[in-house]
């Protein structure tokens, strides 16, 4: 790849993925310089859907289907980011299923804006998060990687997850999208009008506990896989699933409100997480072990003990 289109990418991404661009500095430069470029494709993707500018959908979805045909090799790339994105999936084998399962789920977003179950949204997750999962283990090339996949793909799930949780403001304020599942709303009594007028409530908070606690469950399962990958990728790959479960407690601590601002974390917060972990990774190369001890997931030992976590729900102060 061309330096020049490597910078190009790496600037999409310290742009719009800082948490992200954080853990993808400590990947050796194989892995580091082609992740820039994926993350930077992604993005690309996105932000037809996402920064539309009053775009119709039918001019979304051309520049989909011409993004999608510049991936494949089907069309002649018109940035240097598609450029650079060909030559990876040449050099490393990505399958053209997992492309257009990536940007059909793009093309989702376009018209669908509500997802009525859990398993609706896992189909939508199938590809904006599960694809990305198998491309990022194509480019690190594990040894056994029919084993490390399936886990790539839950700590994929388990990133959107948090995204989701973390960004119900801005989605619905901005592109008027709700991913919380409406069962799990129904469940614990919530309008979704209450989410379009930001309006928090107890049964909002109680919503947000379950599907804290059910994304918590796919990043004990993601993170378990971590150790079937190269060993000079486990820490970046950690470091990226603390920090990302970090929003977890950041959530918790504003009350499971994040209606009237989002949870984010602080430059200070990040270099804590990042320091702790690598700390605890210098004495245990165990990646479940160090997951266990320095992130905001909860053990699976603690749910079960306590099983009111995630359900019992503090009033906002």
């Amino acid at each position: 790849m061309q330096q020049e289109h490597i910078d190009a990418s790496k600037a999409i991404q310290k742009r719009t993925g800082r948490t992200f661009y954080l853990a993808t500095r400590f990947l050796p430069e194989r892995v580091r310089h082609a992740t820039h470029v994926l993350y930077a494709f992604f993005r690309i993707a996105d932000e037809v859907v996402d920064d539309a500018d009053d775009a119709d959908p039918a001019t979304q979805r051309a520049q989909l289907e011409s993004l999608r045909a510049q991936a494949v090799g089907e069309q002649a790339p018109d940035d240097p980011v598609l450029e650079a994105f060909g030559e990876l999936r040449e050099r490393y084998g990505i399958d053209d299923e997992e492309i257009n399962t990536f940007i059909d789920a793009m093309a989702t977003d376009i018209e669908t804006s509500r997802y009525e179950t859990y398993a609706d949204l896992e189909s939508y997750m199938r590809g904006s998060a599960a694809s990305v999962g198998v491309m990022m283990t194509a480019i690190m090339e594990p040894d056994a990687e029919d084993v490390a996949i399936p886990h790539a793909v839950t700590l994929g799930e388990a990133f959107q997850m948090t995204n989701f949780l973390r960004d119900v403001r801005e989605d619905i304020r901005e592109r008027d999208r709700i991913y919380l599942p409406q069962e799990t709303l129904r469940n614990h009594g919530v309008d979704p009008a209450q989410i379009e007028r930001l309006e928090y409530s107890e049964s909002f908070a109680g919503a947000m506990a379950a599907e804290l606690k059910r994304t918590e469950e796919l990043y004990r399962e993601g993170v378990a896989g971590i150790r079937y990958l190269p060993e000079d990728c486990q820490l970046p790959v950690l470091l990226a699933a603390v920090l990302y479960a970090e929003h977890h407690t950041v959530i918790r601590n504003q009350g499971y409100d994040v209606l009237s601002r989002e949870p984010s974390l602080s430059t200070a917060r990040k270099l804590w997480c990042l320091a702790k972990t690598r700390w605890h990774w210098h004495w245990n190369r165990d990646p479940e072990a160090v997951f266990e001890r320095v992130s905001a997931v909860p053990t699976a030992d603690h749910d079960h003990r306590h099983p009111e976590h995630g359900d019992g729900v503090p009033t906002r102060s």
